[in-house]
C-alpha cells in the first residue's frame, strides 16, 4: 500500500453498515405500512370495508405488488391530501396490493414535495409551449373548452401549469414503477427459489 494512502475499509464495517441501512428501512416500513386493523378502524374506510379488506388485496404476489407500487405513485403525486386513503380505496378497482399502494404514496412528503412541484411547473410549461405551437394544440384547446383546468387544479391544490406537469410525471413515475417492481419481484422470487434448491441439496448430501 503507498504511503500515506488511506487504509481499505474492514470488510465486516460495510457489512455492518449494510445491514444497519437494511433494518433501518424494514423498520420504517413497518412503522409506516398500515394493518388492516386499522384500515378497518378508519371511519371512513369502513363504508367500503367489504372491497378494502379483501383477502386478495393484502396477498403479496407478483401481480398485486406492482399495481400497489404504481398507483401509490399515481396518487401520491396527483392527490395532496388524504393519500393513503385514496390509494386504499382505490386498489380494489385495479386490484392491488393495498399496503403496499398506501405505502407508496409516501414518495412525497416534506422533502420531495417542493423539488416536484418545481420539476412539475418546468414539464407542465414545456409540454403546454410546445402543443400550442402545434396547428390544432389539442391540450391548450381542451383546457378551454372543458372543465379540464378546473379538475386539474382541483384534483393537485396546484396551478394549472404546475397541475399539468404533476399529472405527466404521475403516469410516467406510475408506469416506469410498475415494470421496475415487476421485474425486481421476479428476480427476488428466482434467489429465493435457487436458495432453496440449494438447501435442499446439501440438505440431501448431508444425509
Amino acid at each position: 500500500m503507498p504511503f500515506g494512502a488511506p487504509a481499505p475499509e474492514p470488510a465486516h464495517t460495510r457489512d455492518h453498515e449494510t445491514i444497519t441501512v437494511k433494518t433501518r428501512i424494514v423498520t420504517w416500513t413497518r412503522r409506516n405500512m398500515p394493518t388492516r386493523e386499522q384500515m378497518e378502524r378508519n371511519r371512513w374506510i369502513r363504508p367500503f370495508a367489504h372491497r378494502v379488506l379483501r383477502s386478495e388485496l393484502w396477498r403479496f404476489t407478483r401481480r398485486s405488488v406492482p399495481r400497489g407500487v404504481a398507483l401509490g405513485m399515481l396518487v401520491g403525486i396527483i392527490i395532496p391530501f388524504a393519500q393513503i386513503l385514496f390509494a386504499a380505496l382505490l386498489s380494489f378497482t385495479v386490484r392491488a396490493n393495498v399496503p403496499v399502494a398506501a405505502l407508496t404514496t409516501f414518495v412525497t412528503n416534506p422533502f420531495t414535495t417542493p423539488l416536484l412541484w418545481v420539476l412539475a411547473y418546468r414539464v407542465g410549461s414545456w409540454l403546454l409551449h410546445v402543443d400550442a405551437m402545434t396547428v390544432v394544440a389539442p391540450v391548450n384547446t381542451a383546457i378551454e373548452r372543458t372543465e379540464l383546468q378546473d379538475a386539474l387544479q382541483w384534483l393537485t391544490g396546484a396551478t394549472l401549469v404546475t397541475a399539468f406537469g404533476l399529472v405527466i410525471i404521475a403516469v410516467i413515475a406510475s408506469v416506469v414503477s410498475y415494470f421496475v417492481t415487476s421485474v425486481v419481484w421476479r428476480s427476488w422470487v428466482a434467489r429465493k427459489r435457487k436458495a432453496r434448491v440449494v438447501r435442499a441439496l446439501n440438505r440431501a448430501m448431508g444425509e
